[in-house]
């Protein structure tokens, strides 16, 4: 099965008051993909400025359309897309 790659960075300089609030709902939304299947993996970075998400069983552009609601999307420095498939 083929797997999407997102490599999100945060804008660590422009963080708002409320990030634990915002952090608490991120964490909301990841459970709820988890427990969708749809996320099969997520990393945070060691320089905590980021994470990688990896998703299964939904293609690119779905995947696009997912992020915008996460609500770290709206804090991204960067974020990167990549197609992969998993080699057996």
């Amino acid at each position: 099965m083929d797997r999407v790659q997102v490599i999100l960075t945060l804008d660590m300089d422009n963080i708002p008051s409320n990030f634990q609030e915002i952090l608490k709902h991120e964490q909301e939304v990841v459970a709820k993909w988890k427990e969708e299947g749809i996320l099969e993996n997520l990393f945070l970075r060691q320089s905590r400025n980021g994470a990688i998400l990896i998703f299964k069983d939904v293609d690119e552009e779905k995947v696009k359309e997912l992020m915008t609601t996460l609500p770290f999307f709206k804090l991204k420095k960067s974020i990167e897309y990549l197609s992969l498939i998993k080699q057996f």
